[in-house]
């Protein structure tokens, strides 16, 4: 074909106020480049290196005098398909990211790479009159016969690492300068050896070989190819007698990649049972069967109660799937959740099953995306990110516990997993299905309007009964003033214990006094970076920000008044945990919370020692209400069922229905039957009884009545402006001008919108890591015609208030508040 061949590229570090796909030429070296393949372009009047991906390449018989070359090319072949280049467009338009972070978020974190400067000394120059240090660092460069890192030079010789002086080399002709890119995760490598032909030939003459070279030439005879460490392992010799033979050109010693798989090697042999499935379950499958069949695509809600089997359903699903070639995504909310279900998975599909979450090392991730993405995988399980695992012939995602925040990403982009997946289900044809016990009040509802199918599970699987549950009220029984322990609480776990049962404690919020506050004066220990009181952690014996990090030691000085009438008040994991070694001093208690399981394997370590007895009280945060699945758990108890009734965000108590029906779904899922107890100090509290009572039906009624009559999902959408800035001034400054300006353009030219704007205000929390927070709420409809609307509004903001303010939007955000 005639003509030139331009590439539209999505450039690194670009802003929503020009981000954009820009045109380059294409080198003729570089005909064969493709859509998805990452390149070095010069971006900006000066010209700077930047990384992009291309976005599309087409001929053009115009005149190029005025568009830049491609600088390098970094992939021979696309890494990302033509689904994903959609799949970026889709993001950008519906979170208003830049095209190259929407990118950067489909790709695994190893893959990125960084674009490198490098310096090559020029030949024939005059050193006359230089300094000492710019002589020192080009007899550096030219002793390196070639280009070299310049950060590296830097460092190596004790500079600071600032490329001005080499760039002013440069222009004095000192230096050649370069661009290249550097991945920030290698591949990791095993040296391998094997024998040659003239090693085959030793073993057969008279050629002087040591007995340890003819022992390792034997064993790489029989077993053609081996990793240098084996054949130390199983000769017992060292490397040196292995490198000898290489060096005799008897071996050959070579790099091969392998693949860091989570969890170590995967077994070939793995179990498949044949899953049983009962009336309600074969109705659901046969259900989820005819949906994917009919080879059109769609969404189904699997309802079921706790303990219910949904997990059989969609691992017979997933059956049909892998036996005609069809790819399968598992996604779970928690990494709590991830290596349960890596176990059920990894068991019955073996090396076809590969994992991606945000606990695992770059390098791993970077792996597992390289099995995936060369074909070897026909699952992948994890959170939020396994949504966009490289997956050419997808039939199935499965989102389980689909109701969790989790699945909402709190930073650019900010996606929901669940979005994603329909676009993905969408584009291959394919079904999404959300399983849940307490669906999201949006996912029910398109359920029962007939947008999604839904398949009920009514009952528990097998010989299993839903607990038995009561209602305390702390008011009139606790065992104590002090105590966070009901008698009949206490007395269930006494009883737990000297039958060798186990039991779960729910306690959503850790750390152990939750504020700390002066008497005399009313001083409230407060983080000096964040508007928020601080939390005391008497494991560490410190005060702590959960915001944003900040830590100082414990006092009992009132740092405001001198006083010593400091109280620490409230109550988290820490202080229960306290009170439970006290009551049951005999008892092994598990403690998991974000500060215990901060190491990367801690989730697994932790479930797994339970799982095996090693404890008898399980005591956490919302990480041990859900999915969580023991056959000896027949106690739950939950401390405080109040903690999030009085939350001033709209989905408050959706969320306590859901913890609750949760975590008390923990208890009686084996042989044994189950029960719970909720504490709580309002027990005629309706969301509180109906959560006892597993009762959705009445709760989603009660629900939608509220959120009708207050305009809330799922009867609008709801978009988050976003203002952050280290000067308050400025981010009002801003917040105030986004609110001039959508409200003039909803008077002009989108008057057809109809939208409630509230705010601007403060966020509840209104400082974080010294940054001021004020957001707009807007009710709308998510169209195109509104984002389009908010796109152009979020151009011209942040085209007027520089980089003073930073300025986002969230469309239907976990929290408003």
């Amino acid at each position: 074909m005639s003509g030139y061949i331009i590439a539209s590229v999505a450039i690194e570090n670009s802003t929503n106020s020009f981000d954009m796909a820009y045109d380059y030429l294409v080198n003729e070296k570089d005909s064969a480049l493709k859509p998805g393949c990452r390149v070095l372009v010069p971006f900006g009047k000066d010209n700077k290196c930047r990384q992009g991906i291309v976005m599309s390449v087409f001929h053009s018989d115009k005149s190029t005098d005025k568009l830049k070359s491609i600088m390098q090319v970094i992939d021979e072949k696309p890494i990302l398909s033509d689904e994903m280049i959609k799949l970026i467009e889709w993001l950008k338009e519906r979170t208003f990211c830049t095209l190259f972070d929407a990118a950067k978020t489909i790709l695994p974190a190893g893959m990125c790479h960084r674009v490198v400067t490098t310096y090559a000394a020029a030949g024939d120059v005059d050193l006359s009159g230089v300094d000492a240090d710019t002589l020192q660092i080009y007899e550096f460069i030219k002793a390196a016969n070639g280009y070299v890192d310049g950060e590296k030079v830097l460092k190596t010789l004790g500079f600071v690492q600032d490329l001005s002086v080499l760039e002013r080399m440069t222009k004095d002709g000192l230096l050649f300068r370069n661009y290249d890119s550097a991945r920030k995760a290698g591949d990791l490598t095993v040296k391998m050896v094997r024998i040659t032909e003239t090693g085959l030939n030793a073993l057969e003459s008279t050629d002087k070989i040591t007995k340890k070279q003819r022992e390792i030439l034997e064993l790489l005879a029989d077993i053609d190819t081996a990793s240098v460490k084996e054949v130390c392992y199983f000769t017992g010799f060292t490397p040196a007698v292995v490198h000898a033979l290489a060096k005799k050109g008897y071996a050959e010693i070579f790099d091969n990649e392998v693949y860091r798989i989570p969890g170590g090697e995967i077994q070939d042999v793995f179990e498949a049972p044949e899953i049983v499935l009962n009336d309600e379950q074969k109705k659901a499958y046969n259900s989820l069967l005819k949906l994917y069949n009919k080879g059109e695509g769609g969404a189904s809600l699997l309802f079921g109660v706790t303990g219910s089997g949904k997990t059989q359903v969609y691992l017979k699903l997933i059956d049909y799937m892998v036996s005609v070639g069809k790819q399968v995504i598992v996604m779970v909310p928690e990494i709590a959740l991830t290596p349960q279900t890596i176990q059920i998975f990894r068991r019955r599909y073996g090396g076809k099953t590969a994992v991606i979450h945000s606990a695992l090392s770059a390098g791993q991730r970077m792996d597992e995306w390289k099995r995936i993405k060369n074909g070897e995988v026909q699952i992948v399980v994890g959170t939020r990110s396994a949504v966009f695992a490289p997956l050419d012939n997808l039939g199935l995602i499965i989102v389980d516990e689909e109701q969790e925040h989790t699945y909402k990403s709190e930073k650019s982009p900010r996606y929901s997993a669940k979005e994603v997946a329909l676009f993905r289900s969408a584009y291959h044809k394919a079904v999404t299905v959300f399983a849940s016990a307490t669906p999201s009040l949006e996912t029910y509802s398109k359920a029962k309007s007939g947008r999604y199918t839904i398949n009920k599970l009514s009952k528990r699987y097998s010989t299993a009964e839903l607990p038995d549950v009561r209602i305390v009220d702390m008011c009139i029984d606790a065992l104590s003033d002090s105590s966070y322990f009901s008698k009949e609480l206490a007395d269930s776990i006494s009883d737990n214990l000297e039958k060798g049962h186990q039991t779960i404690l729910l306690m959503n919020r850790r750390g152990y006094n939750t504020f700390a506050s002066c008497k005399s004066c009313g001083y409230v220990f407060t983080c000096p970076s964040c508007s928020i009181s601080m939390t005391y952690h008497r494991a560490n014996g410190r005060l702590m920000c959960h915001y944003c990090g900040h830590s100082q030691p414990f006092s009992s000085l009132c740092p405001e008044c001198n006083s010593t009438d400091v109280r620490y008040s409230g109550v988290g994991t820490q202080k229960i945990e306290d009170e439970l070694t006290a009551l049951f001093p005999s008892a092994r208690i598990l403690r998991m919370d974000a500060d215990s399981t901060m190491s990367r394997h801690a989730h697994e370590e932790k479930l797994s020692a339970f799982a095996k007895g090693e404890y008898d009280i399980l005591l956490g945060t919302q990480m041990v209400a859900k999915g969580l699945d023991f056959e000896n758990v027949t106690l739950v108890g939950v401390i405080n069922a109040d903690g999030q009734l009085n939350n001033d965000d709209f989905r408050s108590q959706e969320r306590t229905f859901d913890l609750i029906t949760q975590v008390v779904g923990r208890a009686g899922r084996g042989t044994f039957k189950g029960k719970a107890i909720i504490q709580t100090m309002t027990p005629e509290n309706d969301v509180i009884n109906m959560a006892a009572q597993q009762d959705y039906e009445n709760f989603y009624k009660t629900e939608m009545k509220l959120r009708k009559m207050l305009i809330y999902p799922p009867f609008c959408d709801i978009a988050l402006v976003g203002f952050l800035g280290i000067k308050e001034e400025n981010v009002h400054a801003a917040a105030s001008k986004f609110f001039l300006k959508i409200t003039e353009k909803i008077r002009n030219e989108y008057k057809d919108e109809k939208v409630i704007i509230l705010g601007p205000m403060t966020a509840r929390v209104s400082k974080v890591s010294n940054k001021y927070r004020y957001r707009l709420i807007i009710k709308c409809k998510n169209s195109k015609n509104f984002r389009k609307m908010m796109s152009e509004v979020l151009t011209e903001v942040l085209s007027e208030v520089s980089n003073r303010v930073s300025v986002y939007i969230d469309i239907n955000p976990e929290n408003i508040i």
